[in-house]
């Protein structure tokens, strides 16, 4: 993964995860790796990029809604979700967009 997404022409989705931590990692790290893999796998996804300090952003890139939709279902990931629910955040906040322009260098 680098560092920033390299997404297609618009228009396509942003689902943006904001969130707080609780303290240690209790497995976190590894299942977000793994989450990260299976993203990258998943039909419609274009990319993520992510930073955490105090709060943690998480930017992934997607092709359409019923992409966002099929990866939200994933069994895999429904299991991370549950943690992330019990155990790993104080707090979190998912944001769906959709990406009308971007430029950059």
């Amino acid at each position: 993964m680098t560092l920033l997404a390299k997404t297609p022409t618009p228009p396509y989705y942003a689902v943006i995860f904001t969130s707080v931590r609780t303290a240690g990692d209790n497995g976190y790290g590894e299942v977000a790796d793994r989450m990260v893999s299976l993203a990258e796998q998943q039909p419609g996804f274009l990319g993520m990029e992510s930073a955490r300090e105090e709060v943690g952003i998480t930017v992934s890139y997607w092709l359409d809604l019923d992409s966002i939709k099929q990866w939200k279902q994933n069994v895999e990931h429904l299991g991370a979700q549950k943690m992330g629910r019990e155990q790993w955040y104080e707090t979190f906040k998912v944001r769906i967009a959709k990406v009308e322009r971007d430029y950059g260098l």
